[in-house]
Protein backbone atom coordinates (compact mmCIF):
# COMPACT_ATOMS: atom_id res chain seq x y z
CA UNK A 1 0.00 0.00 0.00
CA UNK A 2 1.68 3.98 -1.17
CA UNK A 3 0.13 6.80 -0.05
CA UNK A 4 1.88 9.28 -2.16
CA UNK A 5 4.55 9.04 -5.29
CA UNK A 6 5.96 12.25 -6.09
CA UNK A 7 9.11 14.27 -6.49
CA UNK A 8 10.24 15.54 -2.79
CA UNK A 9 12.29 18.66 -2.93
CA UNK A 10 13.69 19.02 0.75
CA UNK A 11 15.95 15.38 1.03
CA UNK A 12 19.22 15.96 1.54
CA UNK A 13 21.43 17.91 -1.56
CA UNK A 14 23.00 15.41 -3.20
CA UNK A 15 19.82 13.16 -3.18
CA UNK A 16 16.95 15.77 -4.22
CA UNK A 17 19.04 18.14 -6.20
CA UNK A 18 17.22 20.61 -8.20
CA UNK A 19 15.24 18.59 -10.56
CA UNK A 20 13.99 16.32 -6.73
CA UNK A 21 13.75 12.88 -4.86
CA UNK A 22 11.35 10.02 -6.42
CA UNK A 23 9.87 9.68 -3.54
CA UNK A 24 7.38 6.66 -2.66
CA UNK A 25 6.12 6.80 0.53
CA UNK A 26 4.65 3.44 1.88
CA UNK A 27 1.67 2.88 4.45
CA UNK A 28 2.22 1.73 7.76
CA UNK A 29 5.13 1.34 9.99
CA UNK A 30 6.90 -0.90 12.14
CA UNK A 31 7.82 1.97 14.80
CA UNK A 32 5.68 3.80 16.58
CA UNK A 33 6.86 6.72 17.80
CA UNK A 34 5.07 9.10 19.75
CA UNK A 35 6.07 11.75 17.82
CA UNK A 36 5.60 11.17 14.11
CA UNK A 37 4.74 13.51 11.75
CA UNK A 38 3.33 10.91 9.49
CA UNK A 39 0.36 9.30 11.69
CA UNK A 40 -2.06 9.67 8.86
CA UNK A 41 -0.30 6.55 6.98
CA UNK A 42 1.89 5.29 9.71
CA UNK A 43 -0.96 4.26 11.73
CA UNK A 44 -3.39 3.41 9.71
CA UNK A 45 -4.48 1.90 5.92
CA UNK A 46 -4.38 5.09 4.05
CA UNK A 47 -3.32 5.22 0.91
CA UNK A 48 -4.17 2.59 -2.42
CA UNK A 49 -3.05 -1.08 -2.84
CA UNK A 50 -0.92 -1.66 -5.51
CA UNK A 51 0.71 -4.45 -7.18
CA UNK A 52 4.42 -5.38 -7.58
CA UNK A 53 3.89 -4.72 -11.28
CA UNK A 54 2.62 -1.38 -10.67
CA UNK A 55 4.62 -0.34 -7.91
CA UNK A 56 7.46 -1.15 -10.57
CA UNK A 57 5.77 1.79 -13.17
CA UNK A 58 5.50 3.99 -10.50
CA UNK A 59 8.74 3.87 -10.48
CA UNK A 60 9.53 4.06 -13.74
CA UNK A 61 6.89 7.18 -14.13
CA UNK A 62 9.16 9.06 -11.37
CA UNK A 63 12.04 8.94 -13.89
CA UNK A 64 10.38 9.88 -16.91
CA UNK A 65 9.62 13.07 -14.40
CA UNK A 66 13.39 13.43 -13.75
CA UNK A 67 14.08 12.75 -10.20
CA UNK A 68 17.42 11.83 -9.43
CA UNK A 69 16.35 8.50 -7.64
CA UNK A 70 13.74 6.17 -6.10
CA UNK A 71 13.48 7.17 -2.49
CA UNK A 72 11.57 4.55 -0.84
CA UNK A 73 9.58 5.79 2.28
CA UNK A 74 9.77 3.75 5.62
CA UNK A 75 10.09 0.56 3.22
CA UNK A 76 11.10 -1.97 6.05
CA UNK A 77 7.84 -4.37 6.12
CA UNK A 78 7.34 -4.31 2.29
CA UNK A 79 11.37 -4.60 1.19
CA UNK A 80 10.31 -8.66 -0.33
CA UNK A 81 7.34 -6.85 -2.54
CA UNK A 82 9.96 -4.09 -3.42
CA UNK A 83 12.35 -6.63 -4.51
CA UNK A 84 10.12 -7.89 -6.84
CA UNK A 85 8.58 -4.45 -8.24
CA UNK A 86 12.65 -3.49 -9.17
CA UNK A 87 13.48 -7.19 -10.72
CA UNK A 88 10.56 -6.05 -13.23
CA UNK A 89 12.24 -3.01 -13.80
CA UNK A 90 15.68 -3.49 -13.79
CA UNK A 91 16.80 -3.26 -16.91
CA UNK A 92 14.62 -0.10 -17.49
CA UNK A 93 15.58 1.67 -14.34
CA UNK A 94 18.49 3.28 -14.64
CA UNK A 95 18.62 6.18 -11.13
CA UNK A 96 19.60 5.06 -7.73
CA UNK A 97 17.24 3.67 -5.35
CA UNK A 98 17.14 4.80 -1.66
CA UNK A 99 16.15 2.93 0.84
CA UNK A 100 14.89 5.54 3.86
CA UNK A 101 14.27 3.52 6.61
CA UNK A 102 14.02 4.08 10.29
CA UNK A 103 17.12 1.13 10.61
CA UNK A 104 14.74 -0.69 12.61
CA UNK A 105 15.18 -3.87 10.06
CA UNK A 106 16.13 -7.31 10.11
CA UNK A 107 19.39 -7.74 8.93
CA UNK A 108 18.65 -11.06 7.34
CA UNK A 109 15.71 -9.36 5.38
CA UNK A 110 18.33 -6.39 4.41
CA UNK A 111 20.64 -9.01 3.48
CA UNK A 112 18.20 -10.48 0.47
CA UNK A 113 18.11 -6.50 -0.87
CA UNK A 114 21.99 -6.35 -1.70
CA UNK A 115 22.20 -5.04 -5.14
CA UNK A 116 18.66 -3.78 -5.24
CA UNK A 117 19.23 -0.47 -2.79
CA UNK A 118 21.83 1.97 -4.01
CA UNK A 119 22.10 4.18 -1.15
CA UNK A 120 20.83 3.79 2.52
CA UNK A 121 19.06 6.98 4.02
CA UNK A 122 18.69 5.59 7.21
CA UNK A 123 17.89 7.31 10.75
CA UNK A 124 20.09 6.72 14.00
CA UNK A 125 17.71 7.96 16.57
CA UNK A 126 18.64 6.41 20.00
CA UNK A 127 21.12 4.86 21.64
CA UNK A 128 19.93 4.30 25.39
CA UNK A 129 17.22 1.39 24.91
CA UNK A 130 14.98 3.34 27.97
CA UNK A 131 14.42 6.47 25.27
CA UNK A 132 13.63 4.31 22.71
CA UNK A 133 10.98 2.49 24.76
CA UNK A 134 9.62 5.59 26.28
CA UNK A 135 9.41 7.46 22.53
CA UNK A 136 8.99 4.77 20.11
CA UNK A 137 8.10 1.60 21.84
CA UNK A 138 10.81 -0.08 21.23
CA UNK A 139 13.54 -1.06 23.67
CA UNK A 140 15.79 -3.22 21.24
CA UNK A 141 16.21 -0.37 18.88
CA UNK A 142 19.62 1.05 19.38
CA UNK A 143 20.90 -2.52 19.18
CA UNK A 144 18.78 -3.46 16.02
CA UNK A 145 19.62 -0.56 14.15
CA UNK A 146 23.52 -0.83 15.26
CA UNK A 147 23.39 -4.07 13.33
CA UNK A 148 21.19 -3.03 10.27
CA UNK A 149 23.45 0.22 9.47
CA UNK A 150 26.85 -2.22 9.26
CA UNK A 151 24.97 -4.32 6.93
CA UNK A 152 23.44 -1.29 5.12
CA UNK A 153 27.24 -0.75 4.99
CA UNK A 154 28.68 -4.02 4.35
CA UNK A 155 26.66 -3.91 1.01
CA UNK A 156 27.48 -0.10 0.00
CA UNK A 157 30.10 0.39 1.57
CA UNK A 158 32.11 4.06 0.68
CA UNK A 159 29.97 6.93 -0.76
CA UNK A 160 30.15 7.82 -4.64
CA UNK A 161 28.77 10.69 -6.26
CA UNK A 162 28.40 11.99 -10.24
CA UNK A 163 29.95 14.73 -11.72
CA UNK A 164 26.83 16.82 -10.09
CA UNK A 165 27.44 16.02 -6.90
CA UNK A 166 24.44 13.66 -6.54
CA UNK A 167 25.08 10.41 -4.94
CA UNK A 168 25.44 7.21 -6.34
CA UNK A 169 26.07 4.76 -3.54
CA UNK A 170 26.90 4.81 0.22
CA UNK A 171 25.13 5.86 3.59
CA UNK A 172 23.42 9.17 5.04
CA UNK A 173 22.81 8.35 8.59
CA UNK A 174 20.41 11.17 9.97
CA UNK A 175 19.95 11.56 13.71
CA UNK A 176 16.62 14.06 14.48
CA UNK A 177 17.67 16.33 17.72
CA UNK A 178 14.38 15.90 19.99
CA UNK A 179 13.75 19.21 22.18
CA UNK A 180 15.68 18.49 25.75
CA UNK A 181 18.13 15.66 24.53
CA UNK A 182 21.03 17.12 23.06
CA UNK A 183 22.86 14.17 24.76
CA UNK A 184 21.04 11.58 23.17
CA UNK A 185 22.19 12.99 20.19
CA UNK A 186 25.90 13.52 20.94
CA UNK A 187 25.98 9.88 21.80
CA UNK A 188 24.44 8.65 18.55
CA UNK A 189 26.72 11.19 16.67
CA UNK A 190 29.67 10.06 18.49
CA UNK A 191 28.78 6.61 17.59
CA UNK A 192 28.60 6.53 13.88
CA UNK A 193 31.49 8.76 13.68
CA UNK A 194 33.47 6.88 15.77
CA UNK A 195 32.78 3.31 13.79
CA UNK A 196 32.31 4.24 10.22
CA UNK A 197 34.27 7.52 10.06
CA UNK A 198 33.57 9.46 6.90
CA UNK A 199 32.69 6.77 5.68
CA UNK A 200 29.24 7.94 6.53
CA UNK A 201 28.03 10.95 5.74
CA UNK A 202 26.08 12.24 9.03
CA UNK A 203 22.86 14.63 8.47
CA UNK A 204 22.22 16.64 11.92
CA UNK A 205 18.48 17.26 11.96
CA UNK A 206 16.61 19.99 13.59
CA UNK A 207 13.00 19.60 12.16
CA UNK A 208 11.41 18.42 14.90
CA UNK A 209 7.83 19.26 14.67
CA UNK A 210 5.68 18.95 17.95
CA UNK A 211 2.68 17.17 15.84
CA UNK A 212 -0.15 16.14 18.30
CA UNK A 213 1.67 15.00 21.05
CA UNK A 214 0.23 13.26 24.26
CA UNK A 215 -0.15 14.99 26.70
CA UNK A 216 1.93 12.22 28.77
CA UNK A 217 4.92 13.03 26.58
CA UNK A 218 4.32 16.87 26.83
CA UNK A 219 8.32 17.30 27.63
CA UNK A 220 7.87 16.83 23.55
CA UNK A 221 5.23 19.45 23.20
CA UNK A 222 8.02 22.35 21.54
CA UNK A 223 10.68 23.00 18.79
CA UNK A 224 14.33 22.61 19.33
CA UNK A 225 15.82 25.58 20.65
CA UNK A 226 18.92 27.08 18.07
CA UNK A 227 21.14 26.82 21.49
CA UNK A 228 20.17 23.06 21.58
CA UNK A 229 21.10 22.61 17.86
CA UNK A 230 24.17 24.61 17.56
CA UNK A 231 25.45 22.52 20.70
CA UNK A 232 25.02 19.47 19.03
CA UNK A 233 26.49 20.88 15.59
CA UNK A 234 29.79 22.41 17.60
CA UNK A 235 29.87 18.84 19.34
CA UNK A 236 29.68 16.92 15.99
CA UNK A 237 32.79 19.96 14.55
CA UNK A 238 34.87 19.01 17.59
CA UNK A 239 34.60 15.36 17.13
CA UNK A 240 35.73 15.99 13.74
CA UNK A 241 33.33 15.30 11.46
CA UNK A 242 33.67 16.78 8.11
CA UNK A 243 31.10 14.61 6.27
CA UNK A 244 27.84 16.11 7.64
CA UNK A 245 24.58 17.96 6.38
CA UNK A 246 23.45 20.78 9.04
CA UNK A 247 20.19 22.45 8.20
CA UNK A 248 19.76 26.35 8.57
CA UNK A 249 16.96 28.61 9.38
CA UNK A 250 13.52 27.68 10.46
CA UNK A 251 12.87 23.67 9.26
CA UNK A 252 9.93 22.76 12.02
CA UNK A 253 6.81 23.66 10.14
CA UNK A 254 4.01 21.23 9.10
CA UNK A 255 4.61 22.71 5.54
CA UNK A 256 7.37 20.11 5.01
CA UNK A 257 4.80 17.04 6.36
CA UNK A 258 3.42 16.32 2.25
CA UNK A 259 -0.42 15.15 1.59
CA UNK A 260 -1.05 12.20 1.59
CA UNK A 261 -3.44 10.15 -0.85
CA UNK A 262 -6.74 8.37 0.62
Amino acid sequence: MISRAALHFWEEPCLSGEEGSGTVFFSGCNLRCVYCQNKEISRAAVGREVTEEELGKEFLRLQQMGANNINLVTPSHYYRQIRESLLLVKEKLKIPVVANTSSYDDTEVLKEMEGFIDIYLADFKYITPELAARYSNAADYPEIAKKAIAEMFRQVGDPEFDERGMMKKGIIVRNLLLPGHVKESKACVEYIYKTYGDSVYISLMNQYTPFKIPEEFRELNRKVTKREYARLVDYALELGITNAFIQEGDTAKESFIPEFET
